[in-house]
């Protein structure tokens, strides 16, 4: 899993950028489709700004998988941490546009982290399956007692999945810093929305982009 794939840096780089690439150009494909899949309701136009962020995707895909692998190396390990966080680019996109985290997206990213970590790659097996359980039942109680509290919800089902595939990644361990930097962040830009006006109290927060740059900075974190 650690051992190079490709032993010419230049090529390897290449190699990453234009896999990135590719894997891009499908996930903004999904970015539009696999919402409307699960919401017939959302539009079929897409607001303007849809686009601009589809053209940053995909230079920021292949330039991410080109930097990781250069400094990283083409092992197995650096193109399935390249694939994490491509994927939760294209989840915190989503979120951010349709409030949706599709299961399409999160369960193939938990399983994947499954069975990445067969070998021990990031976390011991056990710590992975343990990350997938705990990260989807802690929230799922949170959400429970929420409801019971207010009678409305706190958060989606998406984001459950999102953060037992963080587990499954990352292992239980890294569960609880994941959460705490998630949470703060997304009160700080809660917080800064609301004194310039842009954030009404009872409007949703949309937790997956958090949970996304969390992740992501999750597995720099085991390379640098």
């Amino acid at each position: 899993m650690w051992t190079n794939l490709i032993n010419n840096p230049p090529l390897a780089t290449l190699v990453a950028a234009l896999l990135a690439l590719a894997a891009c150009f499908w996930l903004s494909r999904a970015a539009y489709v696999l919402p409307r899949t699960i919401d017939p309701d959302i539009p079929l136009q897409v607001p303007a700004w849809h686009f601009r962020i589809r053209k940053l995707f995909m230079a920021l895909g292949p330039l991410i998988a080109a930097l990781f692998c250069w400094f990283f190396g083409s092992s197995v390990a650096a193109l399935a941490s390249i694939g994490f966080m491509l994927v939760l680019l294209s989840l915190a996109w989503i979120d951010a546009e349709t409030s949706l985290l599709p299961d399409r997206l999160t369960l193939s990213l938990l399983w994947a982290g499954l069975l990445v970590n067969l070998n021990n790659t990031f976390v011991p097996l056990e710590h992975a399956v343990l990350g997938a359980a705990i990260g989807y039942l802690f929230l799922w109680l949170l959400y429970q007692i929420f409801l019971r509290l207010t009678q409305s919800e706190g958060m989606g089902f998406g984001d459950f999945k999102l953060v037992a595939a963080l587990g499954a990644w990352l292992g239980w361990m890294s569960l609880p810093i994941l959460l705490v930097f998630a949470t703060a962040l997304s009160l700080v830009v809660v917080l800064v929305q609301r004194l310039r006006g842009k954030h009404k109290t009872g409007n949703l927060i949309r937790f997956g982009p958090y949970l996304a740059l969390a992740g992501i900075i999750g597995m720099l974190e085991r390379w640098l």
